[in-house]
C-alpha cells in the first residue's frame, strides 16, 4: 500500500468527531481512535512495514508503551525480527514488579513505539524511566503526531521523534481521496 493510501485509510477508520477529553486534559472536537487501526490486521501490517523505515539503524529492541504502543511494537517486532518489551505507565506492585516486561534492555539501543502523540507527556515520562533503568534511547516513533506540541516536548527532553504521519498528512490524504472518488 502506498503511503498516501495508508494515510487515507487510517483517517477513514480512526478519525472521529465529537467532544473528547485527551490525556493531557485538553478537549478536542476530533479524535484518532488508535484501536480502530490497530485492530485491523491489514492496516496494522502495513503500518509496521512503513514504520520499520523510521527506525534508526542502531535500533536493537522495541519498547511498546501501554496500551496503544504494545500492538504496534508487536507488529514491528514480527516485521523486523527485533525483540520487543512492553512498558507500563507505572511498575505493577505484584509479581515481577517491573515497569517493562520482556527481554533485558539495559545497555541496548531501544526505539520507543507509540500510537498517537498529542503533548508527548506520557512518552517523555516513560522514556525517561526506561533510560533510568539502563536503556539507550535510539528514537521515539509513532503513527500519528497530532501536531499539538508533542514533537517539541519530546525533542526538548532530548529524544528524536519520527512520526509516520502528522495530523496534516492524514487530513490531506483524506481530502485527496475524497476528490478522486
Amino acid at each position: 500500500m502506498e503511503r498516501e493510501a495508508l494515510a487515507a485509510r487510517i483517517y477513514q477508520v480512526a478519525h472521529l468527531t465529537g467532544h473528547f477529553v485527551l490525556r493531557s486534559g485538553k478537549t478536542s472536537s476530533e479524535y484518532f481512535d488508535k484501536y480502530r487501526f490497530e485492530s485491523d490486521p491489514e492496516i496494522l501490517a502495513e503500518i509496521a512495514a512503513q514504520m520499520a523505515e523510521l527506525l534508526p539503524e542502531e535500533t536493537e529492541m522495541l519498547a511498546g508503551l501501554e496500551t496503544g504502543g504494545i500492538p504496534l511494537a508487536t507488529a514491528l517486532s514480527l516485521y523486523t525480527g527485533l525483540p520487543a518489551i512492553f512498558v507500563r505507565k507505572k511498575a505493577k506492585d505484584y509479581g515481577t514488579r517491573r515497569l517493562a516486561e520482556g527481554a533485558d534492555f539495559a545497555g541496548r539501543n531501544v526505539a520507543v513505539v507509540e500510537d498517537v502523540i498529542t503533548t508527548g507527556g506520557q512518552v517523555v515520562e516513560s522514556t525517561r524511566k526506561l533510560e533510568e533503568l539502563g536503556a539507550e534511547i535510539a528514537a521515539v516513533v509513532c503513527v500519528i503526531d497530532r501536531q499539538s506540541g508533542g514533537r517539541e516536548n519530546i525533542e526538548k527532553a532530548g529524544y528524536r521523534l519520527a512520526s509516520l504521519f502528522t495530523k496534516s498528512d492524514l487530513e490531506a490524504a483524506a481530502k485527496a481521496t475524497h476528490r478522486n472518488e
